[in-house]
């Protein structure tokens, strides 16, 4: 607001108001100004949150086989009725379908073997190993550290990169729509 306006607004307060008359007479004379007391309500402070649009949930379980049926055609492997086709055709199906989602899977996790230690190997597990990353099998007894045969180098993920889910929440729970040839 200008001058002008603080002036209108000081000239009708103090013509009106007594209390903001002489707060007003104070500021002029260079004078402390008084507490602001009775008469004046302070108006609260709404405290109001801003609301930003949701973004719509989707499980990242979802969204990760959307993709593996998207890119390597995943669920309709699984879900079509093998009984229809020789075990070459279901072979040579399940050959492009596995190739297409080890790159999904390379591209979204960079997977790495839990150890470098081949298959058949002498593996050591130390005492208070962690059970997410070894799993003990046969005859197990003792506190450890343990020696075995590596069954299974097992799996782990360098990174977790899956794509944002960009669509509504009526969609998703949607793997895979339905396409329209038009």
């Amino acid at each position: 607001m200008g001058r002008i306006g603080v002036a209108f607004r000081a000239f009708f307060k103090a013509l009106f108001d007594a209390a903001s008359a002489a707060r007003i007479d104070a500021a002029l004379a260079g004078q402390a100004l008084p507490a602001v007391t009775a008469g004046y309500e302070t108006l609260p402070k709404e405290n109001v949150a801003v609301k930003t649009p949701s973004t719509p949930k989707r499980s990242e379980a979802l969204t990760l086989l959307a993709a593996l049926q998207r890119e390597a055609r995943l669920i309709d492997l699984i879900q079509e009725p093998l009984g229809d086709y020789s075990d070459e055709q279901i072979g040579a199906a399940a050959r492009n379908v596995l190739r297409d989602s080890a790159g999904v899977i390379e591209r979204f996790f960079a997977l790495k073997r839990v150890t470098t230690q081949a298959e058949g190997d002498t593996a050591e597990v130390p005492a208070g190993y962690d059970p997410a990353r070894y799993r003990l099998v046969g005859n197990v007894a003792g506190n450890g550290p343990y020696k075995g045969s590596l069954t299974h180098a097992g799996w782990e993920a360098k990174h977790v990169n899956l794509p944002a889910w960009t669509g509504s929440n009526n969609s998703a729970l949607v793997v895979a729509p339905a396409e329209v040839e038009i």
